[in-house]
């Protein structure tokens, strides 16, 4: 298959937490593909600079802060890309958030609204802004970072795993709502993949342990995302929509992480 397929030449897209992490990855990947980025976060300062390496690489890139779960700050992204760039082609749904860790039974609501606002409001809002102004009448990729927890349940992160399966189902319903547009939409459900706000998790001895009973028994790295992430929001990926790429490894297939 030609190089070419995987091209994102003449594309703008939009990646929120894309700071850091894999979503800063994700930005950078874009940009070395060919693509003028949006760079969306709570922190302008670090949004700039990550524009500022996307610049050096010839690209052009905007930072703009938006928080996902303020339906004023998703509106003006849009707007502020439209602006900037004239188009928007493709939206990274990336930023999430988890502030509980224990038992389910025991989150209180404005924790429990909070992972939903930010995790499947914001997406959907995002999503819904983006169609109206542009990729309706232009067509476009909307690709959702979702995770494993959305497929089994995640030892205390019990509210964070019911968003995330809300995500997929959201993915899914989008994706056939929104193909006779020339919209795709998939999603990609990572393991643990090695980043800062992970560190705590994956520098324990637990997990140590945990990992070698992994197929792949390794942690995983930001670039095992965006090699999917590039190939979804590319034309190498065409014909696939509604699809969630799971990328941890082989963790299910041993009941693991």
């Amino acid at each position: 298959m030609s190089s070419d397929r995987f091209s994102l030449a003449g594309k703008v897209a939009v990646v929120t937490g894309g700071s850091r992490g894999i979503g800063r990855a994700i930005a950078m990947e874009f940009a070395r593909a060919g693509a003028d980025i949006v760079v969306a976060s709570r922190k302008l300062d670090a949004c700039k600079a990550v524009v500022e390496e996307i610049e050096k690489l010839g690209r052009k890139g905007l930072a703009v802060s938006a928080h996902t779960g303020k339906v004023d700050q998703l509106e003006n992204l849009v707007d502020a890309t439209l602006k900037h760039f004239g188009k928007l082609d493709i939206l990274v749904n990336n930023a999430g958030t988890n502030p509980h860790f224990g038992a389910t039974m025991d989150i209180e609501k404005a924790a429990w609204d909070k992972t939903f606002e930010v995790n499947v409001d914001g997406v959907f809002l995002l999503t819904q802004f983006a169609f109206h102004k542009w990729m309706r009448d232009h067509g476009g990729v909307v690709i959702n970072m979702a995770s494993v927890a959305g497929l089994r349940p995640a030892p205390m992160t019990g509210t964070y795993s019911v968003t995330k399966a809300a995500l997929i189902m959201l993915t899914e319903v989008l994706a056939a709502e929104l193909g006779s547009y020339n919209i795709r939409v998939n999603a990609i459900a990572p393991g643990f993949i090695r980043t800062d706000m992970s560190k705590a998790i994956w520098t324990s001895d637990m997990f140590k342990e945990q990992i070698k009973m992994v197929p792949i028994s390794r942690l995983g790295e930001t670039d095992d995302i965006v090699s999917a992430a590039l190939y979804l929001a590319s034309d190498a990926s065409s014909f696939v929509t509604g699809e969630t790429i799971v990328i941890d490894g082989g963790a299910r297939l041993v009941g693991g992480m």
